[in-house]
């Protein structure tokens, strides 16, 4: 236990000056160009996922209170139609135009909202648990470096009996952490590349969810947006009867009918 503890506190002790050295600009640093722009891709794409999330979750909570108006309404349109005999008819599609937006709403909340989770999942737990990775390289990558600068200036200074043991031994840690570096590179270059491709996909089929779920709302189509659904197998949050008012795709009914 104690040479292991020892040997934590050497690398505490070199980690220290050569982050600081880094810090000033005076320290040389490993530097794999490569995968350095992959990292910095990764990291400014979670801040821009996580800025989608939060617009997306903004959108629902509109849609929600609309969704809950337009209800409201439909319920009171529905109330005045029973009790306006002379406008029965108008009030009654009115009471189910707006039940009909409040259904299509509900649908369209709920493709949102599995968009919103399935993005949040990528960013929280995919790109997170990547990104743990890459802390832990970039600390093996400033161990390595410490252990190579100690090296490399005890080997510009003398070398004789009292000195040799400690080249000696610096050597060995410097072998031991290079390899640890390399490993942990290799492994974060595995992880980015299996990170992409689940990434390409996850996307993919949200930003297809997304847009088809958007599209057949506004356009009125309301047999494309729960096909939508069905789709990508997202239940309903709050079941209901699907409301038809016309055979065509449109959430109104318009009527020529004049007061008389």
């Amino acid at each position: 236990v104690a040479p292991a503890i020892c040997t934590i506190l050497t690398t505490l002790a070199l980690m220290h000056p050569q982050i600081l050295s880094e810090k000033m600009g005076r320290g040389s640093k490993t530097v794999d160009l490569e995968l350095e722009s992959q990292i910095e891709v990764l990291r400014d794409n979670k801040r821009r996922y996580e800025q989608v999330v939060k617009l997306a979750q903004t959108l629902s909570t509109q849609l929600a209170q609309m969704m809950h108006t337009q209800k409201a309404l439909g319920d009171a349109f529905a109330d005045l139609s029973l009790k306006s005999p002379e406008l029965h008819e108008e009030f009654g599609y009115n009471a189910e135009t707006q039940r009909l937006l409040s259904k299509n709403a509900e649908t369209l909340l709920s493709a949102i909202n599995f968009f919103i989770a399935s993005v949040n999942t990528l960013v929280d737990k995919t790109i997170e648990d990547t990104l743990i990775n890459i802390k832990q390289y970039e600390a093996a990558r400033i161990e390595y470096d410490a252990y190579r600068t100690d090296l490399e200036e005890l080997n510009l200074g003398p070398r004789d009996a009292s000195t040799m043991p400690k080249i000696e031994l610096s050597q060995q840690h410097f072998q031991a952490y290079r390899e640890k570096y390399e490993r942990m590179r290799n492994d974060v270059s595995i992880k980015l590349r299996f990170l992409e491709e689940n990434k390409v996909k996850v996307l993919h089929n949200q930003l297809m969810l997304f847009h088809n779920a958007i599209a057949a709302y506004y356009a009125g189509n309301q047999q494309q947006l729960e096909q939508t659904l069905k789709q990508f197998h997202i239940k309903l949050k709050l079941p209901g009867a699907t409301l038809h008012l016309d055979e065509k795709p449109n959430y109104f009914v318009y009527w020529d009918k004049r007061p008389s």
